[in-house]
């Protein structure tokens, strides 16, 4: 008679738990060991305590890492249908929000219950509240060592999540854990963060919020571009098409290049557009002052920052407006240049960028190309997402990969 495997999880977060329930399932005996006293704790914040556990949208472009091969593989294995069978079978019922896929009861707290729920009627055994010390592997087994106990087992899966949010407890010791077993990890930096930049405007700026398509280029390259609502902070930008981008800028700025955005105030004008809305615009306004003109289009605040970048009285009249002058303020409108310093750090991001590098997994199973029967699973990964589930979606994916085939050795 085959002896039952044991499987050891460090981390109980949204993969570690997925993971867990994909292991038992296949008839594994399973312990999960967590740090914090609760598992799915940073599962709780995600999507604003919502959780957007997905997106019917499944375009490759939305997952980024070093090999989009691999990540491509991987939600082949199990991508959105099967995450979307695996949840009604654990009671979730989704709402589709415009592709954006949520619990029908609109609580992350019911993904998380729903989850532990399983991994308990499954009997993997949750060790809560214990600090994982170090790792090893002797004689074909896994030793995990912790301040009560060593715990052993035949294959491990380390979900122990990056650096972001550490108030959820994740602290990036897992990437230390990798490197003991001999994995190359790529540089963890924050990603789906605000932006800092050292112009002196944004304190002025602080609390508008303006629909712009935000491109963010470095030394003439185009990195990456997104539009929706930007957040003017006092020390930047924020909101969600900044946070699409950021992951590009920080990396960029890491690897010690000049970092730029520009933002199209006016998105919804294409060029042609753009220059009959200005014709009519002025035709209609002759009379009224640079600043007049841009009511109803702006926020004060920002007229008065647009006039100002391209140099033009506010109380010019509008018909007396040379050529030159029409141009300049075209262009503050639709190329409003912001020099980027930095990106805020873990404490502010969602996720990071980096991590276990996947040219050392396989992305079938997620197990090491190094070491045979250990697992990635998570954030822990060279893998992030855009915002709208992505990267819950990556914690599906790679946490029941990992449980399943930790099992099936």
């Amino acid at each position: 008679m085959q002896a039952v495997r044991e499987v050891l999880i460090i981390g109980g977060g949204a993969s570690g738990l997925t993971a867990a329930i994909s292991a038992a399932r296949a008839g594994a005996k399973v312990t999960l060991l967590e740090q914090n006293k609760q598992v799915g704790k940073k599962l709780l914040v995600t999507g604003n305590g919502r959780c957007n556990l997905t997106n019917r949208d499944q375009a490759l472009y939305s997952y980024r890492g070093s090999s989009t091969d691999f990540i491509d593989t991987a939600l082949k294995g199990f991508g959105l249908s099967e995450t979307l069978e695996f949840f009604e079978g654990l009671g979730i019922t989704v709402r589709d929000r415009n592709g954006y896929l949520y619990p029908c009861s609109d609580q992350a707290s019911s993904v998380a219950d729903a989850l532990r729920m399983e991994a308990e009627h499954l009997r993997v055994k949750l060790a809560l509240n214990t600090r994982v010390q170090s790792v090893r592997k002797e004689n074909h087994r896994f030793l995990i060592e912790t301040p009560g106990w060593t715990y052993e087992g035949d294959a491990l899966i380390l979900a122990a999540g990056s650096c972001a949010a550490p108030e959820t407890g994740s602290d990036g010791s897992g990437y230390e854990l990798a490197r003991a077993m001999g994995h190359g990890v790529i540089e963890p930096l924050p990603a789906l963060v605000q932006l800092r930049s050292p112009n002196k405007v944004f304190p002025r700026l602080k609390g508008l919020r303006i629909e712009a398509q935000v491109s963010l280029y470095s030394e003439g390259e185009l990195l990456a571009e997104d539009r929706g609502e930007v957040q003017f902070t006092e020390y930047g930008l924020s909101g969600i098409p900044v946070f699409q981008v950021s992951r590009y800028g920080v990396r960029a700025i890491h690897e010690g290049r000049n970092v730029r955005a520009l933002l199209n105030l006016l998105p919804f004008l294409d060029q042609k557009e753009l220059d009959v809305f200005w014709q009519k615009r002025i035709r209609a306004g002759a009379y009224k002052s640079a600043a007049q003109l841009l009511v109803g289009l702006f926020p004060r605040k920002m007229a008065d920052c647009l006039l100002k970048i391209a140099k033009i009285s506010p109380d010019r009249i509008a018909e007396t407006l040379t050529d030159q002058e029409r141009q300049a303020l075209w262009r503050a409108c639709t190329a409003f240049e912001v020099e980027i310093s930095a990106g805020n750090g873990f404490d502010r991001a969602q996720v990071c960028s980096g991590g276990v590098d996947t040219e050392e997994v396989n992305p079938k199973t997620m197990e090491s190309i190094r070491v045979p029967e250990l697992y990635f699973a998570g954030e822990i990964l060279d893998v992030d997402g855009a915002c709208g589930g992505y990267n819950l979606q990556w914690a599906w994916t790679s946490g029941y990969l990992a449980g399943l085939h930790s099992a099936l050795k």
